[in-house]
């Protein structure tokens, strides 16, 4: 069908706005690499806009050798890793069941999942819980209070639901056991979902910042993004580096807008390159995933 006069207007007028708005995301990252590669007095004369004026990497350089970046970063690697693992296995185990129409007490189950979205124990009550199990200053107090997201949980357990019963009936047919029909049909069906929510669950827990903040005492397995906000809320953190052992040569080469501009690119970096590897699962995944009217 041939689109209407009004429906054409629609379609420009919607990507104008769409466009403007992705620009509006867009511009401050370009600016952060700007500064972060940018020289010294071009920075301090705010010379720097929208691309590098006099190109500098002592910013990236000074960031590695005078902070512990490189520990951070190995840091939320570990609490990303695991933390994907657990909360993706927690997630299918338990979507699994209640997507199955044969398991007594499923709407029971999906309410009380649901009730969790309106109303939570907050944030003293979960500090005192984790503290009572003695995990404070370990990264299962990140990793169990935020195993199972119930969003992702009801966006599997639909993705389950909407498979063809007659799969089920064949895999019976074959012998098949409740366990061999999860693990060698339903997941297998399930991949565009399932590398989504990996996608969800990894950029949660790769800028996780508040529960590292509370329950994480030693500085030494702090991840990247608290480690990245203490940076940048530093008034004195080109001296820090200096006394830490960089020579005060890089007084006249690094300012701290480069240094705080490099450590935001280290964090942001890691999952815009997972990103396109995934994103042809996204829409997919989430639309067959989502509540069916």
């Amino acid at each position: 069908m041939r689109a209407s006069m009004g429906e054409k207007w629609f379609y420009v007028i919607n990507n104008i706005v769409l466009a403007l708005l992705g620009l509006t995301c867009l511009f401050p990252l370009i600016n952060t690499i700007a500064i972060a590669f940018s020289d010294t007095a071009a920075i301090e004369a705010g010379r720097v806009s929208f691309y590098p004026v006099g190109w500098n990497t002592e910013a990236f350089t000074s960031l590695f050798t005078g902070t512990p970046i490189v520990g951070a970063f190995q840091n939320s690697v570990v609490i990303t890793v695991i933390g994907v693992i657990l909360s993706m296995a927690a997630t299918i185990m338990t979507a699994y069941p209640i997507s199955r129409r044969i398991f007594y007490g499923r709407r029971f189950f999906t309410l009380a999942m649901v009730f969790t979205i309106l109303f939570s124990g907050g944030l003293i009550p979960t500090y005192l819980v984790v503290k009572s199990l003695g995990l404070m200053n370990s990264y299962f107090a990140i990793w169990l209070p935020s195993l199972v997201s119930t969003y992702n949980l009801l966006v599997m357990r639909t993705f389950f639901e909407n498979i063809p019963s007659e799969v089920d009936d064949a895999s019976r047919i074959d012998g098949c056991s409740e366990l061999a029909y999860l693990l060698r049909i339903v997941l297998p069906l399930s991949m565009p979902v399932i590398a989504t929510l990996t996608l969800f669950y990894g950029v949660a827990y790769w800028n996780t910042f508040l529960p590292v903040l509370i329950y994480i005492q030693d500085t030494g397995r702090f991840n990247l993004t608290v480690l990245v906000q203490n940076m940048i809320q530093s008034q004195n953190l080109l001296q820090e580096l200096v006394n830490s052992g960089i020579t005060s040569g890089v007084q006249a080469n690094v300012v701290p807008e480069s240094l705080k501009a490099a450590g935001v690119l280290v964090v942001v970096l890691p999952m815009l390159a997972v990103y396109p590897f995934l994103q042809k699962f996204f829409v997919k995944g989430v639309m067959l995933g989502s509540v069916k009217g």
